[in-house]
């Protein structure tokens, strides 16, 4: 009897499926249609002697076998990808098109200015806001190359490591200074009387900063407005509204010019750490993910050293 050996392409889907966690995601990140995924992955099976994943409605799960194999065949997947799949091939006058998606307000701050410092790289780059959550499901099946999530992501196929520190602070215009009083006198009896501008009605935000500085939950508070956009809660502070946590990175030029103060300034402020995700093993043969993935890295790490 003549063994048969698996086939490169089979074994390329099956490490896809196992990363992304469902046939249609694993299809569209390979170039196929999912039929074709699955027809690969029992001829796979039939091959091999033994499944590779149980089913669960739409989801799938790994057999342990299916994890030792991966573990045993997906780097040389990946080396093998690097070479044959690499955006360093492309023609010089064709460029790039990365999709970066993530907050409105980082990314409006911080990631768009360092587009036009990457223009001259022949890539091309479309941008989407939204939340985590939906943009870390569009990273794992390749609808987005690059994400800046504010959640931890935990999706099968997605890599990530920390990108910088939120630091919140709770401020407000300066016309509010006599009746909140200064730092060391202000209480949240004393906050009670001054309106507060909110991302949404559940306060998210503003909850956690009473918790964990004022040892309080955020009741009885006087709400003025919600404006589910941060730079625009800004403008509102800014205007005289009232105060709202809002973090360091968005204010730092209001802060140094006056047009906003600090109400609160306690030893450790509420911290929320960001993220950048990428697909598993891309950054190892995609130079143009590489290429934003690390200046983003870099970005925040100047903004870290100054702040």
């Amino acid at each position: 009897m003549i063994e048969v050996q698996p086939s490169f392409d089979y074994l390329r889907t099956f490490v896809a499926v196992f990363r992304m966690g469902t046939f249609t995601s694993a299809a569209k990140f390979v170039g196929l249609s999912q039929p074709a995924v699955t027809s690969q992955m029992q001829a796979l099976e039939r091959q091999l002697g033994y499944p590779l994943f149980e089913r669960h409605g739409r989801r799938i799960a790994p057999t342990a076998r299916a994890k030792a194999l991966a573990e045993e065949v997906a780097p040389h997947i990946d080396s093998l990808d690097a070479i044959t799949d690499t955006d360093e091939n492309l023609p010089s006058e064709r460029a790039r098109v990365i999709h970066i998606g993530g907050p409105a307000e980082y990314l409006s701050v911080r990631v768009i200015p360092l587009l036009a410092q990457m223009a001259d790289q022949n890539v091309e780059f479309r941008v989407t806001f939204g939340l985590a959550e939906k943009l870390l499901v569009d990273l794992s099946v390749g609808a987005l190359d690059v994400v800046v999530s504010s959640i931890r992501p935990r999706l099968r196929g997605v890599a990530s490591v920390a990108l910088i520190d939120e630091e919140f602070l709770l401020v407000a215009s300066p016309r509010w200074r006599d009746l909140i009083g200064d730092g060391e006198t202000v209480t949240a009896e004393s906050l009670r009387h001054v309106p507060l501008v909110a991302y949404s009605e559940d306060l998210a935000i503003i909850r956690r900063y009473w918790r964990s500085v004022l040892g309080q939950p955020a009741d009885g508070l006087n709400l003025a407005a919600t404006i589910p956009n941060l730079r625009a809660i800004t403008d509102a502070v800014i205007h005289g509204l009232g105060m709202s946590v809002l973090p360091r990175y968005l204010i730092e030029e209001h802060l140094r010019s006056g047009a906003l103060v600090v109400v609160l300034d306690p030893e450790m402020a509420p911290l929320n750490t960001l993220y950048v995700a990428t697909q598993q093993g891309i950054l190892h043969k995609n130079r143009s993910v590489r290429l934003v993935h690390d200046a983003l890295l870099a970005d925040a790490q100047r903004a870290a050293g100054t702040s």
